[in-house]
């Protein structure tokens, strides 16, 4: 199996990809604006991935938070609030805020599985620091780090709920940067013991099944390489401080805070110590060049791997939406009544 989740250029599967798909094997898939259509279409595709490899619980993974990062949209799928709502209602009623994002998520969790997506990829863990680029801004759970782990866990106990696993993001923490990191790489000059802050989050919910690093360098603990590339941050930061020993996945590797080609990028992320390299664009030369540069997966990726699908389900059970949303539009209706 190669160590990648790779994107998809269409609403169908080419010839070409299936072909490449069977024979490189990936870990999972990614799936963007440019796949999403339809209910019947979206589910039609992830059936075919999953016809492919012969696997009922495949890693099929989408940036679905709510807010301005979702691939499936109204009027088609509901539209979900932002983390930043959460951290609003939780000045007024923390234990109505976190009740409120667990509901959220549950939901949102029943559109992926209805279309069978098995990995989103929030809650977003990133403490928001004020006076940074608002890449991450909105879609932060908050300022403080315990509010922003305890809305976290119930954004992952939400999705859990209908069979869906989450990913935290973006370890070992993205709330610092003053750049984007899509555009450049940010740097990060904080000391180390300030960067305790902005690791509290990912330590409290270090049992998460998955992970994102973040393409940020951290001059306190290597000055030279994004903590992506970095095996100072990933063996003694992430592995080590935080503990988390859950599977480990590559920011989106085309991102142009990295160096190199694709595949270059893709080399030095896996040598480096992260379990997965993400490929997000569906460009084929790069994704034959990651599958041709990428050891096999080791025995200890797999089982992260096979634990992190342990809690999959399809079953949808959709019917419970409209009591969900229901819910948690109650429990908002405090920050309206606030304003």
């Amino acid at each position: 199996m190669t160590p990648a989740i790779f994107g998809l250029s269409g609403l169908t599967l080419t010839a070409d990809e299936r072909a490449f798909f069977k024979d490189a094997d990936p870990a999972g898939y990614i799936v963007f604006g440019r796949n999403v259509e339809s209910r019947a279409q979206l589910r039609a595709l992830t059936d075919d991935l999953r016809s492919i490899h012969g696997r009922e619980k495949l890693l099929i993974t989408i940036d679905q938070e709510g807010g301005r990062v979702a691939r499936m949209k109204p009027p088609v799928w509901a539209a979900y609030p932002a983390g930043a709502v959460f951290d609003q209602l939780f000045e007024l009623a923390p234990a109505s805020a976190i009740e409120a994002a667990r509901l959220n998520a549950e939901a949102l969790a029943h559109d992926l599985a209805e279309v069978g997506i098995t990995c989103t990829h929030a809650p977003v863990l990133d403490v928001r620091e004020a006076g940074t680029h608002d890449v991450i801004g909105d879609r932060a759970l908050g300022h403080e780090p315990l509010r922003v782990a305890a809305l976290g866990r119930a954004v992952l106990d939400g999705l859990a709920a209908a069979g869906v696993v989450g990913t935290i993001k973006h370890m070992p923490g993205h709330g610092r940067a003053g750049a984007d990191s899509h555009k450049e790489l940010p740097t990060v000059t904080a000391s180390d013991a300030e960067l305790e802050r902005d690791i509290a989050p990912f330590r409290a919910l270090a049992h998460a099944p998955i992970a994102m690093s973040a393409h940020i360098r951290f001059t306190a603990w290597d000055a030279e390489n994004p903590a992506t590339q970095s095996p100072y941050v990933i063996s003694e930061i992430i592995r080590g401080r935080i503990g988390f020993d859950g599977l480990l996945l590559t920011d989106d590797l085309d991102m142009e805070a990295l160096a190199g080609t694709v595949p270059e990028r893709a080399e030095r992320a896996l040598a480096a110590g992260c379990d997965i390299a993400l490929n997000c664009w569906g460009r084929m030369p790069d994704m034959v060049g990651i599958a041709q540069r990428a050891p096999a997966m080791s025995a200890q990726t797999a089982e992260r791997l096979e634990r992190a699908l342990e809690g999959i389900r399809l079953d949808g059970a959709a019917g419970r939406q409209a009591q969900l949303v229901g819910s948690r539009d109650a429990l908002l209706a405090l920050v309206e009544a606030q304003a």
